[in-house]
């Protein structure tokens, strides 16, 4: 399948960089990756939870810790483990206790930031795992590839099964109980969702900017949608520009891929936002 694509895009895209195996699987990452994010950023935006997904990507930190503690050659399934184990802890902690839920945010973001800078920095060899703060997508593994379409057809398949319930929590959560929908369960669900997806393309996109690559597009897709169908089109749409645009760029230019693709994504909500505010001008003189 790997083969087939590289001969596609040797076909149909005339660029000098084509001829180079990783600039081709750093694509097909970032066409794997940008509408992946952009549903599951649709879901994290609708249900205010910015501030969780970016929790989730420094919980990595700590996940990559416990990888090593326990000799792990690669801290993917500690990351997977430990980011599943936040997002659990998290769901249920917001509905049994009082306190608002950035509150708790910033109580888990504290603990797994600094547990996890502690155990790595033991003996000074913090500098080790630079790279996650920062991401390679252009470092991107045919392994990695196969990893990525697994997790593109499992977010669909939940986006299909789950996401009028998911749409109407976020919208009357006390409806949703009416309707005898098990709301802690869907929440779980979706946090353990998005817990596996961020811990399995940090090595890929980078802790610090992960969630920006999460956020921006559905950001930017919610000033022009006019319907909670056109809003996940414009969040695709969007994601898979700045996806392919950004990484472009980064190799012109020479810069990292996953920073680049986030200015990108910052660009297009800067122009929805600007077009917004256009349009609900006009709106208003012709009142």
């Amino acid at each position: 399948m790997t083969e087939l694509a590289y001969r596609l895009m040797e076909y149909c895209l005339p660029f000098e960089w084509v001829r180079y195996d990783f600039m081709k699987n750093a694509l097909l990452a970032a066409c794997l990756v940008s509408p992946l994010f952009a549903l599951l950023g649709t879901m994290v935006i609708s249900n205010r939870m910015a501030f969780f997904s970016d929790v989730l990507g420094h919980s990595a930190l700590t996940g990559i810790a416990i990888g090593v503690l326990l000799g792990l050659m690669n801290p993917l399934s500690a990351m997977i483990a430990f980011a599943i184990l936040i997002a659990i802890a998290f769901t249920l902690f917001k509905n049994i206790t009082r306190a608002s839920p950035d509150t708790v945010l910033g109580v888990f973001m504290a603990v797994t930031v600094a547990l996890g800078v502690v155990i790595l920095s033991r003996g000074g060899g913090f500098s080790k795992y630079t790279v996650y703060l920062i991401g390679d997508i252009l470092a991107v593994t045919p392994a990695q590839l196969k990893l990525l379409l697994l997790l593109f057809a499992i977010v669909v398949c939940y986006w299909f099964v789950a996401g009028n319930a998911m749409a109407l929590l976020c919208v009357n959560p006390s409806l949703a109980r009416s309707r005898g929908l098990p709301v802690i369960l869907i929440e779980i669900s979706f946090a353990a969702l998005l817990a596996v997806v961020v811990a399995s393309t940090v090595q890929l996109l980078g802790i610090l900017i992960i969630n920006s690559l999460l956020i921006l597009p559905a950001a930017a897709a919610r000033n022009v949608a006019t319907s909670m169908r056109s809003y996940t089109a414009w969040a695709i749409g969007i994601s898979i520009a700045s996806g392919i645009i950004g990484l472009i760029f980064s190799y012109y230019w020479g810069t990292a891929s996953g920073a680049t693709i986030v200015l990108c994504a910052a660009a297009w909500y800067c122009g929805t936002a600007i077009w917004s505010y256009g349009r609900r001008n006009i709106r208003r003189r012709r009142r």
